[in-house]
């Protein structure tokens, strides 16, 4: 087999992301599309060109190896285990499932069926963020002193749908911090202690926080620090990296256009011969139509991967479970006001280096 058959299911806007550089996925056959919205599922069904359109992902079973899951996250458990009962690996859009219990039980029965379990994360696959890592871990810009992420989105009640209700699972922090979560553990890895502060100013639609801030330490004295929202009306930033070092702020950066990673030398003009504009340096940079979206089937092509040569996907199951954990960790000491100990919360050694070799491996290519 050089091709898995593919099921998506939820095809909605989270699906139509993941989708949007499907043209670049070669590995993958899309054979059946679902949602209980027919017209949303044929509509599907017309960009990949013709597939199997149910209203019930029940009856994709007999037509896919693996499906791709972007359903209300109260639905994932549901959802996941029926697939990996039935022998089909599964490709769970964040989070994992709303509940530690209902993760370690879709882990385990992955595990039983001996079919492939990987959260989609996206964020570590693209193309700029992978480049910051090599660059950060090479230990040329020095030291880590500060990582930043910053994002920054307006989402509105009718436009969330189940996501402004308790399917969510939690609040912003959890649906989309996770991300960023996962990041800071990869690129910093064990952390010592850290807090979470949300509130929904300015996003009474949600039941939890619409806007977050976290800070994180870590073992080797780096400080992170996330700060997001889902009720900006204005924004600068938007999505954006930063790394302090002990040579300078490495920043990745994306627009319309492409992405970029910029370094900021403050010291460069006080270097003989250095002219002023050294002070920032693109040190990489990618050019494309689409942002970030036109990442997403990095993703999708490990996840083939994975699938079809036996590998262990770099967010799989436990993988990601590590930044639910801290997260869940944090809701429960904000609200008991205490600074948690987060130390079984790292990411362990054996997955940080297969990460690295995946890293390693795209830019072999």
């Amino acid at each position: 087999m050089d091709k898995i058959r593919m099921g998506l299911i939820g095809c909605g806007n989270m699906m139509r992301q993941h989708l949007s550089g499907v043209d670049q996925v070669k590995a993958v056959e899309f054979t059946a599309v679902c949602d209980v919205v027919r017209e949303n599922a044929e509509r599907m069904s017309e960009v990949l060109g013709g597939t199997f359109v149910t209203t019930d992902w029940r009856e994709m079973a007999d037509k896919v190896d693996a499906v791709l899951v972007a359903l209300p996250h109260d639905l994932h458990f549901e959802c996941g285990l029926f697939f990996a009962r039935h022998g089909k690996h599964v490709l769970m859009e964040k989070p994992l499932c709303n509940t530690e219990e209902e993760c370690r039980r879709l882990i385990a029965v992955c595990k039983e069926e001996g079919v492939v379990l990987m959260c989609a994360y996206p964020v570590p696959h693209y193309p700029g963020v992978r480049k910051l890592y090599e660059l950060v871990k090479s230990g040329e810009y020095g030291a880590v002193m500060q990582m930043s992420v910053w994002t920054e989105q307006l989402t509105r009640k009718d436009e969330l749908h189940w996501l402004s209700t308790a399917r969510i699972g939690g609040g912003q922090f959890f649906s989309h911090g996770c991300h960023y979560v996962d990041l800071l553990l990869r690129f910093l890895g064990t952390p010592v202690r850290g807090f979470h502060l949300g509130t929904n100013a300015g996003t009474p639609w949600m039941l939890r926080e619409g806007t977050s801030a976290v800070v994180l330490q870590f073992e080797s004295g780096a400080l992170a620090y996330h700060g997001a929202t889902w009720g900006a009306r204005g924004t600068r930033l938007g999505w954006d990296i930063q790394v302090q070092t002990e040579k300078g702020m490495l920043e990745y950066s994306t627009t319309l256009d492409g992405a970029r990673i910029f370094l900021y030398d403050q010291l460069a003009n006080h270097r003989p011969g250095v002219e002023e504009s050294s002070k920032r340096q693109v040190v990489w940079e990618l050019s494309n139509d689409g942002g970030n979206a036109k990442f997403t089937h990095f993703e999708i092509d490990h996840f083939a991967d994975c699938v079809l040569n036996g590998k262990k996907p770099v967010t799989d199951g436990e993988t990601s479970l590590k930044s639910l954990q801290l997260i869940w960790k944090l809701y429960e000491a904000e609200r008991t006001g205490i600074v948690p100990d987060l130390r079984g919360f790292a990411i362990p050694e054996a997955d940080l280096a297969n990460y690295s070799e995946y890293v390693a491996s795209l830019d072999r290519r």
